[in-house]
């Protein structure tokens, strides 16, 4: 069913929960949704002014994490969040491109798990829609890593509005809309509220894995969605960042005590810009694009409701990454107007430093910008309590944890050992056990937090250190003056790396 005709409307043996967590004598149902290149700020709950009313609902009735983290680049947090280890672990420490070392074989390896593979013994059904980009070539497909139904694209990213080369349907019975009827993100959401109405009668539980591309580039939206938008941001980005930060403040999703980061130093000032048009619709499409994201999780919210299994339905959402700054994107096009199928192209740097307010840097680096994702929560069985803040650090790693700690499951013991930890007493206020620290790596770039103290470089240089806890924007670094602390970060960091197949980017070789 089409989201222009959606109407919003209103599982299996016995277990008990680790953590006490179910009311209900059934097993959950377990919704991820992960968004793509999405800011920290661009949804309403976390400061946007773009409309986001389904995702916001979810977070009056649910529960928001201000210190989530993701890996700062789509495939490494992809295969992270599927098998609960660091991603050079599971095989994929940068992109999809094939490298014969252990940490970067371009694919998930035979030693990692996925959430779909652990979860089928405790009894759930898995299924998939959207953006794999963990494997491109069989056998490293959904169905081949647990997944029992999948339609989606394989690769990172295509035209909206025709399906890509390789976009996989692995349900024969099962056809998507086609022509002027085809948007990549509707598409997504057809199939996946198909498999909810499917499943949702079925005596077992089921996993779903919703994972979109929007708001990737190419900017590519839907007309109506786009009007929505135009002329509104004839502001300025230094308006737009000054407008979020009050509004981030005002939410409690930052402390009052981090000040706005400065301008990017590659953004000019609004006043001086002689293409304000050109950017106000780079905006409006993106912005678009996050709109009808919101719209099609409202569809799968509602068909939820529809079904009659939303109170006992735990729903997660999350980005995979800090708003993107790339720009001249490869083969990009303007064949047509900003948002048409003609037109394959980005926001830009700019809006992307607006998109992570109120943080600095962007997807690829790991200063907070790159690595911070808004993260909602919705279980009505269980969070009773809605509207509640998680201010404690989690990361796409223990969504594993958490899947199999819900569901009562089992995490093999043949397997390189889990790295996440669960999540799930968090989810109704009680507290949990924490890492003791988390680490990052994507090409050259690296980071240790460690409690509220966070050591940071960009690739090949000086690591920086700040107090999370005052200075969550990094703008005071502290390196010099806690030398000695920075120091055992980095030895913490140094020892992890060696663990985990981390390997210096410059030492990289040319994929195979």
């Amino acid at each position: 069913m089409q989201r222009r005709q959606f109407l919003q409307t209103a599982a299996a043996a016995p277990f008990v929960l680790r953590h006490g967590l179910s009311r209900s004598s059934t097993k959950p149902n377990i919704i991820l949704i992960l968004a793509d290149d999405m800011g920290f700020s661009d949804i309403g709950c976390f400061g946007s002014e773009i409309a986001t009313p389904n995702l916001d609902r979810m977070a009056s009735k649910g529960v928001r994490f201000t210190h989530f983290y993701n890996t700062a680049r789509c495939c490494p947090t992809r295969a992270s969040l599927l098998t609960g280890l660091y991603s050079h672990q599971a095989g994929v420490g940068h992109m999809v491109n094939e490298r014969p070392l252990p940490g970067y074989q371009g694919y998930l390896n035979d030693r990692c798990v996925t959430i779909a593979e652990a979860l089928k013994p405790a009894g759930y059904a898995t299924l998939m829609s959207g953006k794999w980009h963990v494997g491109e070539r069989r056998p490293h497909w959904p169905t081949d890593r647990g997944f029992d139904r999948y339609f989606g694209l394989i690769q990172g990213a295509d035209n909206y509005f025709r399906p890509a080369r390789q976009m996989a349907l692995e349900d024969k019975p099962w056809k998507p809309a086609t022509g002027a009827n085809y948007y990549q993100t509707d598409a997504f959401t057809d199939y996946a509220v198909d498999r909810i109405a499917e499943y949702g009668g079925k005596p077992n539980p089921f996993f779903l894995y919703l994972a979109y591309t929007a708001p990737h580039w190419p900017l590519h939206a839907l007309p109506a969605d786009i009007a929505k938008y135009r002329g509104k941001y004839l502001k300025g980005w230094d308006a737009l960042r000054d407008e979020r930060h009050a509004r981030q403040k005002k939410l409690g999703v930052v402390d009052p005590r981090w000040p706005l980061t400065p301008r990017d130093s590659m953004v000019p000032a609004w006043d001086t810009v002689t293409t304000k048009d050109d950017f106000d619709l780079r905006m409006a499409v993106y912005a678009a694009q996050i709109d009808c994201l919101d719209q099609n999780i409202g569809r799968v919210l509602g068909k939820l409701r529809e079904t009659g299994i939303n109170d006992n339905t735990l729903v997660m959402f999350v980005s995979d990454n800090g708003g993107c700054a790339e720009e001249r994107i490869a083969g990009e096009t303007l064949a047509g107007p900003i948002g048409t199928a003609g037109s394959f192209t980005s926001y830009g740097l700019p809006w992307a430093n607006a998109s992570n307010t109120p943080f600095r840097l962007y997807k690829h680096w790991v200063h907070e910008g790159g690595i911070s994702a808004p993260f909602v929560a919705q279980w009505p069985d269980r969070l009773r309590k809605g509207g509640g803040l998680h201010h404690q650090p989690a990361h796409v790693m223990d969504f594993m944890a958490t899947c199999l700690d819900v569901a009562g499951g089992e995490y093999p013991k043949s397997k390189t050992p889990l790295e996440g930890i669960s999540f799930a007493p968090a989810l109704t206020g009680k507290q949990r056990r924490l890492h003791d620290a988390i680490f990052w790596e994507h090409e050259g770039n690296r980071a240790v937090r460690q409690g509220r103290w966070k050591l940071v470089s960009r690739n090949r240089s000086e690591w920086e250190l700040y107090d999370i806890d005052a200075d969550r924007t990094e703008l005071t670094n502290l390196a010099a003056t806690e030398s000695d602390r920075a120091g055992k970060l980095a030895d913490l960091y140094d020892a992890w790396a060696a663990r985990c197949n981390v390997v210096p980017f410059a030492d990289l070789p040319r994929p195979t």
